[in-house]
């Protein structure tokens, strides 16, 4: 009875302890993280969210029909609420053009870099289709088959 005991309070510990301890710097496994290491960090997290920027290539060849993806490159960047652009607009990152056009298309401003020196801004779509698979018990998505 004490050697369970013992088990299972050694293991909760374990979890804890694993949970909240980043050993490794490569390690961005929590929201935390991520949040520190964004650009403008107490900017981004009061007027956005922090977000993990991938940039990807994809190269089509007709023939004969192949795709081709390159080498993903990640980085920390940001994503600005829709009632926070004044930011952008403030330091005259963003065009009225650009604001108008975005706003047209229902999205909103992404960035990585600092906003002080030269940041890369893009207009950003939210996709509502990528759900959060960690949340569902299957890991699947709700109505697909296992086809490939």
């Amino acid at each position: 009875m004490v050697l369970a005991a013992v088990l299972i309070l050694g293991i909760g510990i374990g979890i804890a302890f694993s949970s909240t301890t980043i050993t490794d710097t490569r390690n961005v496994a929590s929201r935390e993280f991520i949040d520190r290491a964004a650009p403008n960090a107490d900017l981004c997290v009061q007027y956005g969210a922090s977000a993990m920027v991938m940039d990807t290539r994809l190269f089509v060849s007709l023939n004969p029909f192949n795709v081709y993806v390159s080498q993903p490159s990640m980085r920390p960047g940001c994503v600005l609420r829709t009632n926070s652009w004044n930011l952008l607009e403030d330091r005259k990152l963003v065009t009225n053009e650009q604001v108008r056009d975005c706003k047209n298309r229902m999205n909103t401003f992404g960035f990585t870099g600092d906003l002080g020196t030269s940041p890369e801004i893009n207009c950003v779509y939210q996709n509502d289709g990528a759900k959060n698979f960690y949340l569902t018990q299957s890991g699947g998505t709700p109505g697909q088959t296992e086809q490939f």
